[in-house]
């Protein structure tokens, strides 16, 4: 009985739970950090334009190098010594953010494009090994647990870090305050690397996970995969960072001084974290619920997420209310989770295997122009018109809502 109870679990399912335990422990680290980020920036005394700009420069490197990354991990076939390059870097990053000065908005801000570079050299390599795994166990289904696994680390992350700031004692100055925070990320990194290298002498060749195919496929853009990277591109434009919304929560909701000042002992400075943690929550959730939903509907699922998402930038920065908040934030990560699960899953499916690295690599570079490009408008329309930035999220969305429903019937012609 106990040989049959073993039979239950594939190799192929305990290699997308380990390696969704090493995500677990990164998540806490960067996402813990990403809590805090944009509220440590303003500390720091960088402007919205800024910390805009800086967001969105970040994911611009760390999508756009995917390509380049994805490029070098196809030709190579050297899976593990880019993710475990990409892993150290990415994860080095975070605590050093506790050693810029008190007015080290600068670094901060280099620091960041540093830990999105690491991301970028993973990344690819990362995803094309769980896709092999995944190949045996249904994609959605398993880039939905391995994103679940993510949000559990992206909720205790911030969690921690409320702890650590609750724990600081009043006289501690804010900067003193954050800075101790990211230096206590240090601990979950250190247990990421470890995990990382204790999977890879498990699983050296994860490759073998999917079977050859029996004749070369060579890659080609189909025009269901162009009409998906022009939504998701879309979406990533109008999506805005995160970093902004805890930049605007932390000036209205917290300050004495802010439009919401009666709100300040429900939403207070050491409370940000957890607004975060929550979200990430959510967006475990709708991973695994969206992930499932991929494998019966396809990119279909992106449709009704999307469409649930989309007032979060209405209910987040128009908000006159913390429910309010608390409704767009949870909205956003619907949003973040839908994306991050179905996202490789539909490259898993539109892209032959030995090529599917540089298909991450090409679907990331245009996700990473765009959201680019949406940060830095995002930031600036916020200094100016904050109107006018939540219309240009909604459009852009709902553009993409568009794309993606024609992509869906051009998938759908290809399969009759």
């Amino acid at each position: 009985m106990s040989d049959k109870n073993k039979k239950k679990i594939s190799q192929a399912m305990v290699f997308i739970l380990l390696f969704g335990t090493v995500s677990l422990f990164s998540d806490m680290t960067h996402e813990g950090a990403q809590s805090i980020r944009g509220a440590y920036l303003d500390i720091l005394g960088a402007s919205a334009g800024v910390i805009g700009f800086a967001s969105g420069l970040g994911e611009l490197v760390g999508y756009s190098m995917r390509y380049v990354f994805g490029k070098i991990t196809d030709k190579t076939k050297k899976y593990w010594p880019m993710v475990i390059i990409g892993y150290v870097i990415d994860i080095a990053a975070v605590p050093a953010l506790a050693l810029v000065g008190e007015h080290g908005w600068v670094f901060a801000c280099m620091l960041y494009v540093i830990q999105r570079m690491g991301k970028a050299i993973k990344k690819p390599a990362k995803d094309t090994v769980l896709s092999f795994a995944a190949s045996q166990e249904g994609v959605g289904k398993s880039f939905g647990i391995q994103e679940l696994l993510d949000q559990i680390g992206a909720f205790a992350g911030p969690v921690m870090l409320y702890i650590v700031m609750a724990l600081q004692s009043d006289s501690v100055s804010p900067f003193a305050r954050y800075s101790k925070a990211f230096g206590f990320l240090l601990i979950p990194g250190l247990i990421t690397i470890a995990l990382l290298l204790i999977t890879w002498r498990k699983f050296p060749t994860p490759e073998k996970f999917e079977p050859e195919p029996k004749e070369y496929i060579p890659f080609e853009m189909k025009k269901e995969f162009k009409l998906y990277i022009a939504g998701i591109s879309l979406f990533a434009f109008g999506f805005i960072d995160y970093s902004m919304i805890i930049m605007h929560v932390s000036r209205e909701f917290t300050s004495l001084s802010g439009t919401l000042a009666e709100t300040s002992a429900i939403v207070n400075g050491g409370d940000l974290p957890l607004l975060y943690a929550g979200a990430m929550l959510i967006d475990a959730v709708a991973a695994l619920v969206f992930g499932y939903m991929y494998d019966r509907n396809g990119v279909g699922a992106l449709v009704i997420s999307t469409a649930i998402s989309t007032p979060f930038a209405i209910l987040v920065f128009a908000a006159k209310t913390p429910a309010l908040l608390l409704l767009g934030i949870a909205l956003w990560g619907v949003g973040m989770g839908a994306q991050e699960s179905i996202l490789k899953a539909a490259v898993t499916t539109m892209v032959p295997k030995s090529s599917r690295a540089t298909g991450y690599g090409i679907f990331e570079l245009s996700f990473g122009i765009f959201w680019f490009l949406g940060s830095w408008l995002a930031g600036v329309l916020y200094d100016h018109s904050i109107p006018a930035m939540i219309a240009v999220s909604v459009i852009a969305q709902l553009a993409a809502i568009c794309l993606y429903i024609m992509s869906y019937r051009e998938r759908a012609k290809s399969v009759k």
